[in-house]
């Protein structure tokens, strides 16, 4: 049992837990995810951690309620509770040799983007973050991207807050303006990153792209996270979740990802049936 130390709503889409867990902290890298379970009936579900605390002991999970499991972890607070927490899981980030980065996180995806900043900070790299969000209402982080970015731009879709814009408007912005990167990290919506890497491909800028699939074990034996990166299949819990962005299929995998839409639908009005108190149906398919 893993229990739930501090609990926070960041917006109304997204939550913030700490998870007393000093076993992963200890041994934790950027990049590195766990698989979770709140119970012996629930589902596992891949989460990257955003953040850790080896002398506490804790680990930090930021993720948005759009899902059965992620709805139900939700509603947990402080003191509750979870059955199961796996890992770290992964192969770490790699930042060797990296003098200048920028570091693109889109909506849920900057809780991953954080951490990534946070260690090319650490080791010295000059580090460009720009961070994207439908609305001014739905961003979070700014405080502490802040703090470990050289510069920091957030932008809105409708201009809300920051500026007004894609993500990789921002950033042929700062291609066009001088900045000279060793590499271009991109996390955050499949579509999101597809984008990015089209627009580093025209300027031959190495990108990294962090792939966090539908997963059950997290060890390689299902075989349900698999990507065609290179025209090779790849799992992502085994050998990513950071690939070469340049080599993903992102079409297969917003199509594979597309995939169990009417079960995911199914399970969250299932869900929410038994919250208003009707019957539901036990063992759903169960979405994320």
């Amino acid at each position: 049992m893993f229990k739930i130390t501090y609990a926070e709503r960041l917006n109304d889409q997204v939550m913030l837990m700490k998870f007393d867990a000093p076993l992963i902290a200890a041994k934790v890298l950027p990049g590195q995810f766990v698989m979770l379970r709140i119970d012996e009936t629930g589902e596992r579900i891949p989460l990257t951690i955003a953040d850790h605390d080896k002398k506490a002991g804790t680990i930090t999970l930021v993720f948005q309620e759009i899902g059965k499991t992620t709805m139900q972890l939700g509603r947990m607070s402080d003191g509750d509770y979870i059955s199961d927490l796996v890992g770290p899981l992964g192969l770490p980030s790699e930042f060797d040799g990296y003098k200048r980065v920028c570091v693109i996180g889109g909506g849920l995806g900057c809780a991953i983007a954080y951490p990534q900043a946070k260690a090319l900070s650490e080791l010295g790299a000059e580090v460009d973050v720009i961070a994207g969000f439908r609305n001014a209402g739905l961003v979070f982080f700014e405080k502490e991207m802040s703090a470990v970015a050289s510069r920091l731009i957030v932008t809105t879709d409708d201009g809300s807050n920051g500026k007004k814009g894609l993500v990789t408007d921002m950033l042929k912005e700062l291609i066009a303006g001088g900045a000279k990167y060793d590499a271009v990290i991109a996390i955050g919506p499949l579509i999101m990153m597809k984008f990015v890497c089209l627009t580093t491909k025209e300027f031959g800028i190495k990108t990294i792209v962090s792939m966090n699939p539908l997963m059950v074990d997290g060890t390689g034996m299902c075989g349900c996270c698999r990507l065609s990166v290179g025209n090779e299949t790849k799992f992502a819990c085994v050998d990513g979740p950071d690939f070469d962005g340049h080599q993903v299929d992102f079409d297969e995998a917003m199509r594979r990802c597309a995939h169990y839409k009417p079960e995911e639908k199914h399970a969250i009005m299932s869900y929410e049936c038994r919250l208003a108190g009707g019957k539901g149906h036990d063992n759903e398919s169960e979405a994320v």
